[in-house]
């Protein structure tokens, strides 16, 4: 997949595809999990905006209902952003921490 192909990438998505590679989960799980590991609290309509855009690419998929709460799960194909996106952002870290570390004598 290239890069261009990706279009925005808002934390939001990040955030939603990083929960749901441990498993499927319905929003409730997905904020709760999000601000557990993240400490970000994503609010109802940003959590529900966000998933609607990536099942709209084809990154996540609806699950069967559970009474009232409706799961997703991860694609291959939102998977394969994720380890995209998790690569770019080690490579930011990297440059960050290089620069940092020059700073050092400051």
């Amino acid at each position: 997949m290239k890069k261009k192909e990706l279009g925005r990438f808002s934390d939001a998505s990040y955030l939603i595809l990083s929960s749901l590679s441990s498993g499927p989960k319905h929003g409730y799980a997905m904020m709760e999990d999000i601000r557990q590991f993240s400490g970000t609290q994503l609010e109802p309509g940003t959590l529900y905006g966000a998933i609607s855009r990536l099942e709209k690419q084809g990154w996540i998929e609806p699950l069967p209902s559970e009474e009232r709460r409706r799961p997703y799960r991860i694609t291959t194909d939102g998977a394969a952003v994720l380890r995209e996106q998790v690569a770019t952002l080690e490579q930011v870290v990297s440059v960050a921490k290089n620069r940092l570390s020059a700073l050092e004598g400051l």
